[in-house]
């Protein structure tokens, strides 16, 4: 899963012309190692469809906060440069499918 941060944000994400599922995540969050595997098994189904990113909050604090990251994990899928859906928390690969098939 490629990292990206405050310099390459806009590129890689916002200005995609796949949709993008953004990880906000710390290492010490142990639910957000729990749900790394869905995500990556995700982004393996949805192949070119839309790309799989991160985002380190203790690293990039000021992207937490433009996209209101309260909690971790959050997931935020964007497609066209405007965040579409939002899962909060280990939650079951189910609730990512529910909530991001419909924007890819």
């Amino acid at each position: 899963m490629d990292e990206v941060d405050a310099a390459t944000f806009e590129s890689e994400v916002l200005a995609s012309p796949v949709p993008v599922v953004v990880d906000f995540w710390a290492p010490w969050c142990k639910p957000c190692a729990a749900i790394e595997p869905h995500l990556t098994a995700l982004a393996e189904e949805w192949g070119a469809r839309a790309r799989l990113v991160r985002v380190n909050v203790d690293e990039e604090p000021g992207l937490s906060s433009r996209y209101g990251v309260l909690s971790l994990p959050t997931v935020i899928l964007f497609a066209g440069g405007e965040p579409k859906a939002t899962v909060h928390g280990a939650q079951p690969r189910a609730r990512f499918e529910r909530e991001f098939d419909p924007h890819l």
